[in-house]
Order: structure tokens, then sequence, then C-alpha cells
């Protein structure tokens, strides 16, 4: 049982590297557009959809390489499932964003709230659901 939670840690730390990593490509694209004038929710939205594909990139080479299906059918579909996590994460990072603009708050600190949120809700979805080992076979990242 030590071994299976120091190796969630592991799991969970990585993910976190991803995570930050995929975060710096959203918020330099989403500091970016706001510089040019883009609204917030807009800004939050674009830069939120830039991360995904380094996310992706990321999860299924260094965080989730035991859980990635090999290519064929089951691939696609598990790309599908990491796409629909991540629209999930941007539709709640883009209402939070938005809420907290239409009610006067300044779209960086409402941002910091969505990242916490969005995080949370795709971690659980990639680790619980995603990438699970048990549901693909061996395989390597393509």
């Amino acid at each position: 049982m030590k071994r299976i939670a120091a190796l969630k840690n592991v799991v969970l730390l990585r993910y976190l590297a991803a995570s930050a990593l995929a975060l710096g490509v959203d918020i330099g694209a989403f500091l970016a557009l706001l510089a040019l004038g883009v609204p917030g929710a807009a800004a939050a939205a674009a830069g939120y959809t830039a991360g995904i594909a380094a996310h992706w990139l990321l999860s299924s080479r260094a965080v989730f390489q035991q859980g990635v299906a090999v290519r064929g059918p089951e691939r696609t579909r598990q790309k599908a499932m990491f796409v629909g996590s991540a629209l999930f994460g941007l539709a709640l990072t883009t209402a939070i964003v938005g809420t907290g603009e239409a009610l006067g708050s300044d779209p960086r600190l409402a941002k910091l709230l969505a990242i916490a949120a969005s995080f949370t809700a795709t971690w659980l979805l990639r680790e619980k659901v995603i990438f699970r080992p048990q549901d693909t076979a061996a395989g390597h990242a393509s």
C-alpha cells in the first residue's frame, strides 16, 4: 500500500510539473492577448486552448505513460476524452473569469481562481478516468 501511495505522489508531482509548463503557455497567451485589448474571457479561453496541446504532449509522454493506449481506436478515444477534460476545464475557466469580470473583478485575479478549479477538475478526470492503466494496453505515446 505504501508503494502505491508513493507512486501516486510521483505521478501527481509529474502532473504538477506538466501543468506548470502548460500553464506557462496558457498565461503567456492570456497576458499577451489582454495587452492587445482582447476581453478577459476570450483571452482566458484562447490561452487555455493553447495550453491544451502542450498538456497532452506532456501528460501522455511524461505523466501517465503507463496508461497511454497503443495506436488505434483506443488511443483516438483516449485523446478525445483528454480533449473533453480540457474543454471542461476551458468552460470552467471561461465561466470563472467571465463571472469575475462581470462582477468588476480584475480578470487576472479571477484567472487565479480558475487555475485552481480547472487543475483540480482535470487532474481527477485524467487520473481516475482517462489514463487508468487497467483500461488501456501497454504502449508508448506518439
